[in-house]
C-alpha cells in the first residue's frame, strides 16, 4: 500500500513539475506573423518569403507580413529582431551574411550566435559570375583575362559591404591576382539593375535573380559558384570546368526568433516551414529560381544553429584577415 501511495505521489509530482503549454501558446498563431526582411523588396531573400509564406499561411492559418528592413549589410534588421517580444509574432530571415560574415565586421550591440534562436535552415543557392552585355569575354577565362588587362579598375557591384558577393569577390582576387573596385549597394536588387543598365561591370548574382536577365539577353553568365552545375541552368558551366576551381560561394539562409520563443512557437513555426519545403508546386517554384533545399533533417532549429556556429568559425578569420573597413 505504501509503495502504491507513494508511485502515485511522485507521478503527480512529475505532472506538476512539467507545465502545459499556455493558452497563449496553443492558440499561436492568432494574428499575422511579422517577417523582418534584412534587404530592399525586390531581391532574392524577398522572392524566398514569398514563396515560402504563400504556403505557411495554410498550415499556420495566419498570413505573414513582410518587413524590409535595409541598411548596414542586414545588421539594423536582425538587431531589431533581437530586440522584439519572444512570442513568435516577429520573424527574421536572414542569411550567411546577416547571420555568420556581420559578426566579422561590425561592432554590433548583440551576439549573433547567442541572441536568436533558431527555427529552420531554408533553401540555398551558390552565385552567378555575371556581366553587362558590354563585356568583351565570352567565357571565365576570358574574362579573368580582361579583368587584369583593364587599364582601369573593373566596378563589382555587391549587395552591401561584407555581403557574400564581396567575399565571394575578395576569393576572386586571391585566385586569380586581380583587383576588384567594390561598388555596395542597399541590396541584391538596385546592384542588378545598375548591372543591365552598364552603370557596373560585374557581380556576384544570386541565381535566383539574376537567372531570369541572363535568360532574358539583359546580362552574361561565365559560371556558378560551385562545384557542379545548377539543375535549374544546365548550360551555364560550374567554376571548376569553367577554369577557376575553388572560387565556390553558397548563400544559405534561415528563420530566426527573438532568445526565449517558447520551443512550443519555435516548433510549429518549424513545421510550417517542413510542410512548405514538402510541397510539389513550392519546390518547383523554388528549382526555377535555382534554389537548393536542404534535407529533410537539416531543416531543424538544431541544424541551422550548428551551421550557424561551424560557418562562423569558418569565415570569420577569413573576412578579419581580409581587413574589410566600414565606410
Amino acid at each position: 500500500m505504501q509503495f502504491r501511495l507513494a508511485a502515485a505521489a511522485l507521478a503527480i509530482g512529475a505532472m506538476v513539475s512539467v507545465p502545459a503549454p499556455s493558452a497563449e501558446v496553443q492558440s499561436f498563431p492568432s494574428r499575422p506573423i511579422t517577417v523582418v526582411v534584412p534587404f530592399p523588396a525586390g531581391g532574392p531573400t524577398d522572392a524566398l518569403l514569398r514563396v515560402l509564406s504563400e504556403r505557411m499561411r495554410s498550415s499556420l492559418g495566419q498570413s505573414l507580413i513582410a518587413e524590409n528592413v535595409s541598411g548596414a549589410t542586414g545588421s539594423i534588421a536582425v538587431g531589431r529582431v533581437v530586440a522584439a517580444p519572444p512570442d513568435g509574432y516577429t520573424v527574421g530571415i536572414g542569411n550567411t551574411a546577416t547571420h555568420v560574415i556581420n559578426g566579422a565586421i561590425f561592432p554590433l550591440k548583440y551576439d549573433l550566435l547567442n541572441d536568436l534562436d533558431p527555427v529552420a535552415l531554408l533553401p540555398a543557392s551558390p552565385f552567378l559570375l555575371v556581366s553587362k552585355n558590354a563585356v568583351p569575354a565570352k567565357n571565365l577565362r576570358e574574362l579573368i583575362a580582361w579583368v587584369k588587362a583593364s587599364p582601369r579598375p573593373v566596378t563589382t557591384g555587391t549587395p552591401g559591404i561584407g555581403s557574400i558577393p564581396q567575399v565571394a569577390g575578395i576569393l576572386f582576387e586571391n585566385l586569380t591576382g586581380a583587383r576588384l573596385q567594390f561598388v555596395p549597394y542597399r541590396g541584391a536588387a538596385p546592384a542588378l539593375q545598375d548591372l543591365i543598365a552598364g552603370q557596373i561591370d560585374i557581380m556576384f548574382g544570386q541565381a535566383w535573380n539574376s537567372l531570369a536577365q541572363v535568360r532574358a539577353g539583359t546580362i552574361r553568365a561565365y559560371a556558378v559558384t560551385a562545384p557542379a552545375r545548377l539543375n535549374s541552368a544546365p548550360d551555364i558551366p560550374s567554376v571548376d570546368e569553367a577554369g577557376l576551381p575553388g572560387l565556390h560561394a553558397t548563400v544559405w539562409n534561415g528563420f530566426w526568433v527573438p532568445k526565449g520563443t517558447p520551443k512550443d512557437v519555435v516548433a510549429k513555426l518549424n513545421a510550417a516551414v517542413i510542410d512548405a519545403l514538402a510541397d510539389p508546386t513550392v519546390r518547383q517554384r523554388l528549382a526555377d529560381l535555382g534554389l537548393e533545399i536542404p534535407p529533410r533533417d537539416q531543416q531543424t532549429p538544431e541544424a541551422l544553429g550548428r551551421l550557424q556556429q561551424a560557418e562562423a568559425a569558418k569565415w570569420w578569420p577569413v573576412v578579419k584577415a581580409a581587413n574589410i573597413k566600414l565606410e
